[in-house]
């Protein structure tokens, strides 16, 4: 009963059942804090989604695709005339351009055993929950360079581009696909932000503020300096004064004529 509910719970709070959205997802904000980024989209794994396809004693595997929104209108087909998936890579679409690319592939996620988001405060867990529960496309930033690397390859996504997703169900077995999910909603990555534009200042101020603030600090500075310059000259103005009059009282006094005493 339990079980049942943590089922639940899990696929409203992700949208994650079949019922509700054959299509992949973002993942939830609460496990997948700034998505989308510059180079990565991290997606809900298809919990529940392949239920009605899978079949006792076969073994089947998830296939993501992934190819940029302009390239639905030139083909949006993920497998052959026979029903196999296609296996074009990243270079063989120029980045997704021309089509869609395998980006991973991964074992089909238990729909009676989700992970728990409890487990997320967990800091012994939340490694292993956020590995069950999202894939992040574009993770990979060495396998395009790597002349040993024979796995499927998910290099980073481009800037400020707009992407789409599908999820394939393959039988193993037969190496045909039974399933697949609609394209997603189209995700954008992040912009990269041009060295002027980003704002380092406290209170997120804007660059004319900046400017406009810098001028009349200096204007106070100045200010300040010749307040400061007029009051030590009246103080030495002062002092000189009066040094000059005790000298000359000292001099009047010296001047003036002694009365002598008679002797009688």
């Amino acid at each position: 009963m339990c079980s049942s509910w943590v089922v639940l719970a899990f696929c409203c709070l992700g949208q994650l059942c079949a019922d509700q959205s054959l299509k992949p997802q973002l993942a939830a904000p609460q496990l997948a804090t700034n998505n989308p980024t510059l180079t990565t989209v991290a997606l809900e794994k298809p919990f529940c989604m392949f239920d009605s396809s899978l079949h006792p004693n076969k073994s089947y595997t998830i296939y993501l695709y992934a190819m940029k929104e302009t390239a639905s209108a030139i083909s949006s087909l993920v497998t052959d005339s026979s029903g196999k998936p296609l296996d074009s890579t990243f270079q063989q679409t120029s980045g997704g351009q021309l089509g869609p690319y395998k980006a991973a592939l991964f074992d089909v996620p238990n729909c009676a055993s989700p992970p728990r988001f409890a487990d997320v405060g967990d800091v012994n867990k939340v490694s292993d929950v956020l590995k069950q529960y999202l894939f992040r496309v574009g993770d990979d930033g060495t396998c395009l360079y790597d002349p040993n690397f024979l796995a499927v390859c998910n290099p980073p996504l481009a800037p400020d581009t707009t992407y789409r997703f599908k999820y394939v169900l393959l039988d193993s077995t037969e190496g045909i696909m039974k399933d697949q999910t609609l394209w997603s909603d189209p995700i954008k990555t992040r912009r990269v932000k041009l060295p002027l534009k980003i704002d380092t200042w406290p209170g997120r101020r804007s660059g004319d503020m900046i400017v406009i603030t810098s001028i009349l600090s200096v204007l106070v500075f100045l200010l300040l300096a010749g307040f400061l310059a007029s009051v030590s000259s009246a103080a030495m103005g002062s002092k000189d004064s009066s040094t000059e009059t005790r000298c000359m009282s000292q001099t009047i006094q010296q001047s003036e004529p002694r009365p002598q005493l008679s002797s009688e």
